[in-house]
């Protein structure tokens, strides 16, 4: 059966979203070669291997995998693409490398054209995908060409959903994870808020040397033009007449944690479009490499995002800021940043513009040698309530003109605001112009030492 695969694939931060590409995986036969299956405690277990190209296209309309199945790749593969594989809550299908072998997917020679993706999930549910044992098991290599921006490493798209990525590594190539479902014209179902995705978790990975977002996680753009198939990001205001306009729909119950970002061109961890967002004890670090300020966060709580949790997380040495928010205060939302080690950055610190009245409770998190200041509270896009912030370590900002004063440890504008507790209280935040002057043993993860100035304030591993 042919399978037909084309799809506006957006590069931007939660903003910005003006560079679009449209890569084709071309189309073939379903590639699936299958050993004889073993019958395991949950189902069945098949082997499969790339065909003359190294390829791998399987289309399961007809329901060959069933829930419980297992699909372990064997082989070298520059793609593999799946559609219409689903599990259930019960008995996900797994996909994982061929025990006792490691599988390596992607093309590093890729330079344009088609078969963009190396490893896609089309309308794919309850899936547990990764190595069966660890991060070097499966290994996605993506291209290292001049043209790599619009090659994809891992993608999830048409309403693919209650996925676990774990216990892989992703090599180079444009954009490591990317996972949204694009609205389509005359389909309801990809219109918000008529359906949602359910259930993502992504632990235990590696990402490195990726020319754009390590991960781009829900949909960045506020409203879709079905019109001209683009997206748009103005006030419903600036529609043009005669155009139909939607927004793209969301996750739900989204968890990253555990994984590793390093040395990439553009964001670290992106997210957007998510309501109940959790990122917790990742490691980023090296980010922003095209040394673009849109594209600089190193983790990003985008636009639209609701009931976020961003906490026990290492982000430090990048370009950029060090964690971006942009979520909503829509329907009660509540979100929290709390007990995060931030460091070492070209950039503001925390830098926050959320919309809808958002309300972040900023714990005690330590901000240290950002190259400006530690936090910045903007109300431009409508967050003007009061920020809770509470227990704070904020080290050795790095104001323009050079003079650290008060409002270089928490600076406001547009209307931002903050509510903190006095300076006596246990739960104060600390204002210290110096790493000397801290007392933090910046080998061991800012720490205190033995009488440091940061007394109960700042962050703890």
């Amino acid at each position: 059966m042919l399978l037909a695969f084309a799809f506006f694939l957006a590069l931007a931060s939660c903003t910005k979203e003006k560079a679009l590409l449209q890569p084709s995986h071309g189309s073939g036969s379903d590639t699936a070669k299958v050993t004889t299956p073993v019958t395991t405690t949950t189902g069945k277990e098949y082997v499969l291997t790339p065909d003359a190209d190294g390829r791998l296209v399987l289309d399961n309309s007809k329901g060959t995998y069933k829930a419980g199945d297992i699909l372990s790749l064997k082989g070298k593969f520059t793609a593999v693409i799946i559609s219409n594989l689903s599990g259930t809550a019960a008995k996900p299908i797994t996909v994982r490398n061929a025990p006792g072998t490691a599988t390596v997917i992607g093309d590093p020679s890729w330079n344009g054209g088609a078969w963009s993706t190396a490893f896609g999930f089309i309308n794919c549910h309850y899936l547990k995908i990764g190595g069966a044992k660890s991060k070097s098991d499966l290994v996605i290599n993506g291209s290292t060409q001049a043209g790599r921006q619009a090659y994809f490493n891992l993608t999830l798209s048409s309403h693919t959903d209650n996925i676990e990525i774990a216990f892989l590594t992703i090599k180079n190539g444009g954009t490591g994870i990317w996972a949204k479902t694009d609205p389509v014209k005359n389909d309801q179902s990809t219109y918000y808020p008529n359906s949602t995705m359910e259930n993502l978790q992504i632990h235990d990975v590696e990402i490195s040397g990726t020319n754009n977002e390590a991960m781009y996680i829900g949909h960045t753009a506020l409203y879709w033009n079905l019109t001209a198939n683009v997206p748009y990001y103005g006030d419903p205001s600036g529609f043009t007449a005669g155009q139909t306009y939607v927004q793209p729909i969301k996750w739900h119950n989204v968890k990253i944690y555990n994984n590793t970002v390093l040395s990439g061109g553009a964001d670290g961890i992106q997210t957007s479009a998510i309501d109940l967002l959790e990122v917790s004890g990742n490691t980023v670090t090296n980010w922003g490499g095209q040394h673009n300020p849109a594209h600089n966060g190193g983790i990003l709580i985008g636009g639209r995002t609701t009931n976020t949790n961003v906490h026990d997380n290492y982000v430090h040495d990048g370009w950029g800021e060090l964690i971006q928010f942009y979520g909503s205060g829509e329907n009660g939302a509540t979100h929290i940043i709390k007990n995060n080690l931030l460091a070492n950055n070209q950039g503001d610190g925390v830098s926050m513009r959320g919309t809808d009245n958002a309300v972040v409770q900023i714990l005690n998190n330590t901000i240290a040698n950002p190259g400006g200041v530690c936090l910045r509270i903007n109300g431009y896009q409508g967050m003007t309530k009061p920020q809770i912030v509470q227990a704070n370590a904020f080290i050795q900002p790095k104001p323009i003109n050079g003079t650290v004063s008060f409002n270089a440890y928490v600076y406001t504008e547009n209307g931002g605001t903050y509510t903190e507790p006095a300076a006596t209280a246990s739960d104060a935040n600390t204002r210290i112009a110096t790493l000397a002057a801290a007392g933090v043993n910046t080998s061991n993860y800012y720490q205190p030492a033995a009488n440091s100035a940061l007394g109960t304030s700042g962050y703890r591993k």
